[in-house]
């Protein structure tokens, strides 16, 4: 049986999310030495070696001389000048004798020297903060940023167990981006948040804060605020505290939802000292130009295995990893390190009416197949694949499309003339003659309702 497809998520890099902004949010926000810092990372190698050749020189350098600095293909230079024309990096500007030449920003090269030769003011505030009583170490911190990042999971994942600290803006920005969608007024699981789910982390954390942001910005918050800020943080030092004093109201406003989302920790909400996490310290470096954003990984070690029975056996005390796994099989045991749970028609076709697809769940299973599976080939029993996949295609059989009903027609000539109209425009669904009625498509409702109406008018 061929495999079916499905769209996978994708993570935007930084260059994708910055290229959105007009010229003039990305000259305010290069006007801080670490946002050009985390753009220059994360521009290709040799839009960075373009950038090194030119950073001192404060005049227009010739497009032509700037070709004879490298051998690669011209398919490679276009890609690497389209990213930094995009992020306005440089632009054209003619030489005197007429020549198309390349300037690099002024701000962004007076801020990439400050971030590159040091100098300048401390990036998140030069304020002296006295010792803390209640310092934290890196230990307690990255079990901090975990618990509070497994709270958005296990909300998403539907477990009761740890999701207790998720507010109304993480739902927001879980609906806004698709991983989630309300059925009934509750938020459920979508297909694009199951893959979300698989992920790593480092993309997870950027791919909410993008949509976050998205939102942020409808809201009136400063949008180039936020980045800066959170472009700080990434070059921040881990355990180490730091002072809000001189923060603006858009940043404290963000400061606060970092803390939920588990990148900063701040013992009281009002404090003037806060610890970034590893969640904030990796964010920008987690987004490498040679991973695909869209590839999902496993979170830990493989721990499932899959009988020919159906039966699914996960090693594992994560109520995160339980959770999902109940997604689409049914729950039969729970032990202190494993479940026994059982893959049945209704538990995957529960998952399916949920949107994810049954090459998502195959996907998951074989991403987390315990090392003892893997030695298999393939790794799942092809009667489980296959029947899983039977399981999607015997739901597929039934299409179901929006339409409107009309019926209780006073005559025959009536229903036939509203018939032939719906038939002309293309939007007649069905119709049964004998009984007098048609349904015609949402699309076309309007067109066959105001034609009904002047009919009805005609002939009173």
């Amino acid at each position: 049986m061929a495999a079916s497809s499905f769209k996978r998520l994708t993570c935007k890099s930084l260059q994708e999310f910055l290229r959105s902004f007009p010229p003039t949010v990305l000259d305010n926000l290069y006007n801080h030495p670490a946002s050009c810092l985390a753009v220059f990372r994360d521009l290709p190698e040799l839009s960075r070696h373009y950038v090194v050749r030119i950073l001192f020189i404060e005049q227009a350098v010739a497009q032509a001389v700037v070709q004879q600095w490298s051998t690669v293909s011209q398919e490679e230079q276009k890609r690497a000048i389209s990213a930094l024309v995009d992020l306005r990096v440089w632009y054209e500007q003619p030489l005197p004798g007429g020549m198309a030449g390349w300037l690099l920003n002024p701000i962004f090269r007076r801020n990439l020297h400050s971030a590159l030769l040091g100098g300048g003011t401390p990036w998140l505030g030069n304020a002296e903060l006295t010792v803390d009583k209640y310092a934290k170490d890196i230990p307690f911190l990255d079990k901090y940023a975990l618990e509070r990042w497994e709270c958005v999971l296990h909300f998403m994942a539907g477990s009761t167990e740890g999701s207790d600290g998720v507010n109304k803006d993480i739902t927001d920005v879980l609906i806004h981006s698709n991983l989630m969608k309300l059925d009934d007024g509750e938020p459920c699981i979508t297909s694009e948040g199951f893959q979300f789910l698989l992920m790593d982390t480092s993309s997870q954390v950027w791919f909410f804060l993008t949509h976050y942001l998205d939102i942020v910005q409808t809201r009136g918050t400063d949008v180039v605020e936020c980045l800066s800020f959170l472009f700080q943080l990434s070059f921040s030092t881990l355990g180490k505290d730091y002072c809000t004093e001189g923060m603006s109201e858009s940043q404290l406003k963000f400061l606060q939802h970092l803390r939920e989302f588990g990148l900063v920790y701040q013992r009281k909400r009002k404090s003037h000292r806060y610890y970034p996490t590893c969640l904030a310290v990796n964010i920008i470096a987690g987004l490498s130009k040679d991973t695909d954003k869209g590839k999902t990984v496993p979170r830990s070690g493989g721990f499932i295995v899959v009988e020919t029975n159906y039966r699914v056996y996960a090693y594992t005390d994560s109520p995160l990893q339980v959770a999902l796994l109940g997604l689409f099989c049914e729950m039969l045991y729970r032990f202190p390190n494993m479940v026994v749970a059982n893959l049945s028609r209704f538990s995957v076709r529960g998952a399916l009416s949920r949107g994810i697809t049954a090459e998502q769940i195959l996907h998951f299973l074989r991403s987390h197949a315990h090392p003892e599976m893997l030695k298999n080939n393939p790794v799942l029993p092809p009667t489980i694949s296959d029947q899983v996949k039977l399981w999607e295609l015997e739901r597929d059989r039934f299409k179901f499309n929006d339409g409107v009903l009309y019926n209780q027609f006073l005559s025959q000539a009536d229903f036939e003339k509203l018939r032939n109209y719906a038939q002309e425009l293309g939007v007649l669904v069905w119709e049964k003659s004998d009984r007098r009625v048609l349904i015609v498509t949402k699309a076309g409702h309007d067109d066959v309702k105001r034609f009904w109406k002047r009919q009805r008018a005609g002939s009173s």
